[in-house]
């Protein structure tokens, strides 16, 4: 029987914490990716009191090329096993200024994150994953523009990670790799990456990480797929 081992970027707080914490509750054997020692150790700990078998942290900077081939060689020596791959960490960027205002630095720097460090993850993480037939899963938001809410350096970025899902699973499937590649959406939700924004039709990180526990488990092949747990709500 395959290991149920995975990996969770950003998994120190907000929605990777969520996810790891019911992945955990589920019966997965649990990784952290954390950027800060102290937050993961805290978040280890917080984990282990609910019950998660938590396996270890591995230190990971998106915005770090070496960093990321550092935290995939340690991921391959120690978790030979692992089968599933959360690819959660972020950054917003300036999500208080028009595309008009934003900075060209702005738009390098959330792209650098949130697309070429989750590439280069996913990239020196593949064959292991593939080894041992397992998943891919980003959390994203829609490359359609939202009209309430569309700061230009994060939707660029996210719409550039939901082109890497779609153009990996068309290959995958052509090449018949055995990983399967998806989107998840986990809808308006309230985090530190918000401002701790809490409106209508926000979910907290419970509930969200409890709904793609229940994605992740319910043994169905989502390839290709952009998977909304909660679409946003319109606003009148």
């Amino acid at each position: 029987m395959k290991e149920k081992i995975v990996f969770v970027t950003g998994a120190n707080k907000g929605i990777g914490f969520g996810i790891a914490k019911h992945l955990g509750l589920s019966g997965w054997q649990v990784i952290i990716g954390a950027r800060d020692a102290e937050r993961a150790e805290k978040a280890i700990s917080e984990l282990k009191q609910a019950g998660v078998n938590v396996l270890g942290w591995v230190s990971v900077e998106l915005r770090d090329l070496n960093s990321i081939e550092q935290a995939a060689k340690e991921l391959n020596e120690k978790y030979a096993g692992l089968s599933l791959l959360v690819n959660n960490a972020g950054i917003p960027g300036d999500m208080n200024v028009n595309s008009e205002h934003t900075e060209l630095s702005d738009i390098k720097e959330t792209l650098d994150v949130n697309f070429i460090g989750t590439f280069a993850l996913t990239k020196a993480l593949l064959p292991l994953i593939t080894k041992n037939e397992g998943r891919i899963a980003n959390v994203t938001v829609p490359s359609e523009i939202s009209p309430y809410w569309h700061p230009l350096a994060y939707v660029a970025s996210k719409a550039a990670q939901n082109a890497m899902m779609g153009v990996m699973a068309i290959e995958f499937q052509q090449a018949n790799t055995p990983v399967e590649v998806f989107s998840v959406h986990p809808g308006p939700t309230t985090t530190d990456l918000n401002g701790n924004m809490a409106l209508p039709g926000f979910h907290d990180i419970e509930t969200v990480g409890a709904k793609f526990a229940d994605l992740i488990n319910d043994g169905q092949n989502h390839q290709g797929e952009f998977i909304e747990l909660y679409p946003i709500v319109k606003e009148d």
